[in-house]
């Protein structure tokens, strides 16, 4: 393991009596949970044996059976534990982690702030920058580890762009 770890699931409870258990992914990337896959509970690793979608209970929701646990009771063990997993590594794709302490910029060199979080948001999800304003990710020129050049359009820095 690299030594970083990123949240992508939980397990919810068992499902039936041979070990699977349902597990609420937190990620859109679902391989995740495919067959060899290794995922991290604490200081355990858990090793993905078989999976399938569970749309009983909502969507990114899977059925998961590990290496190992082949009782209920193992997979009781495992209820509410938070399934981490190492990066991806996926040129040209914006990751949360890395997104979070980068300094934002404009085009022309004007500083926003720096990025707190990313908020979820059905148009498009939000920088949250340390002070209060909300920048779309739409907006997202360039991004390296440290930086983020954003090509917003006039008014983004009105104060109705504040939290």
């Amino acid at each position: 393991m690299s030594g970083l770890t990123l949240e992508v699931g939980r397990i919810l409870k068992p499902h039936g009596l041979a070990g699977e258990v349902v597990v609420a992914l937190v990620t859109n990337r679902t391989e995740r949970v495919e067959a060899g896959s290794v995922l991290h509970a604490g200081t355990r690793s858990l090793e993905v044996a078989r999976s399938r979608p569970f749309s009983a209970t909502g969507e990114g929701r899977f059925l998961v059976a590990f290496r190992g646990v082949e009782s209920r009771d193992a997979a009781e063990a495992l209820q509410g534990a938070v399934l981490c997993a190492e990066p991806i590594e996926d040129p040209g794709v914006m990751w949360i982690h890395e997104l979070i302490g980068a300094e934002v910029l404009d085009l022309a060199g004007t500083r926003y702030g720096v990025v707190d979080a990313v908020e979820a948001n059905p148009a498009s999800d939000l920088l949250v920058l340390d002070n209060g304003t909300l920048i779309p990710l739409t907006f997202v020129v360039r991004q390296t580890q440290e930086q983020i050049t954003i090509d917003p359009p006039a008014g983004l820095t009105d104060e109705s762009f504040r939290r």
